[in-house]
């Protein structure tokens, strides 16, 4: 029997002293402060009378936190929040408060937000995707634009495209932002759209996945690219679809 201070000890008693010992050392990770595993990425815990190392719950908001590190969007995490989303006119409260409700349930729905260039479209969905992770949700952020064409570069190295159209088939919240973005004047391609399919539709069929998109094109417009994929979407964000109609007034960003 082991002996703490000279003084017998149960087994499972000294596990849950292991346990305690491990689980209050300071760890050095950083971007999550973390009072369950103090930053270390890992707990602790008795089963059956052993310890056993486990991975703390706050590695998916790390894991979260560095996907948007590398998509760009780790400065805009701090910067586009619900507090500094503004609500000067009535179009902007409607916007903010239909965000609101959403994080509150965002199981079985999707959240679409389309239209007017620099309306504040990314700065709502990053709120969203910033509490959905404050939840413990993992979530991914996916520039369209920029990630389609790495999907397509990797088609012909099966084992690299498979991994990562995976990843964002099957990740707890995914975030696509300017959906069907192209250079003016020319529409998605083929792969584009089938590529894009492949990932919504799985994403579909698995309810408990949780997808937003941000796009300038308006369900209408997504329609007549691909009914399959705009018909999609519109069912599952049907309550959550906010449309922008083109108004240059709306642009914040010429304020």
């Amino acid at each position: 029997m082991p002996k703490i201070n000279g003084t017998s000890t149960p087994p499972s008693s000294f596990s849950t002293m292991q346990c305690d010992y491990y689980n209050e050392l300071p760890g050095t990770l950083k971007g999550v402060e973390c009072s369950l595993c103090k930053n270390k990425g890992s707990i602790l815990v008795e089963v059956e009378g052993y310890t056993v190392l486990r991975m703390c719950e706050c590695q998916k908001q790390r894991r979260a936190l560095q996907a948007l590190t590398k998509s760009g969007l780790k400065e805009l995490v701090k910067e586009y929040t619900f507090d500094t989303y503004l609500t000067k006119e009535q179009w902007q409260y409607h916007i903010k408060q239909k965000a609101l409700e959403y994080v509150t349930n965002p199981h079985q729905s999707w959240f679409f937000i389309g239209g007017q260039v620099g309306s504040g479209k990314t700065h709502i969905c990053t709120a969203v995707v910033n509490r959905l992770m404050e939840k413990g949700f993992e979530a991914h952020y996916m520039l369209w634009r920029d990630d389609i064409v790495k999907l397509k570069s990797s088609v012909m190295e099966q084992e690299v495209y498979q991994k990562a159209v995976k990843y964002l088939k099957e990740v707890k919240v995914l975030y696509i932002d300017d959906l069907f973005k192209t250079e003016r004047g020319k529409s998605p391609t083929q792969s584009d759209i089938q590529i894009t399919f492949e990932i919504i539709n799985t994403r579909y069929n698995n309810k408990n996945t949780i997808t937003l998109f941000s796009c300038e094109k308006l369900i209408q417009d997504l329609l007549e690219i691909d009914e399959a994929i705009g018909s999609r979407i519109y069912q599952m964000a049907k309550h959550y679809t906010i449309e922008i109609r083109e108004d240059k007034r709306k642009n914040i960003r010429l304020r």
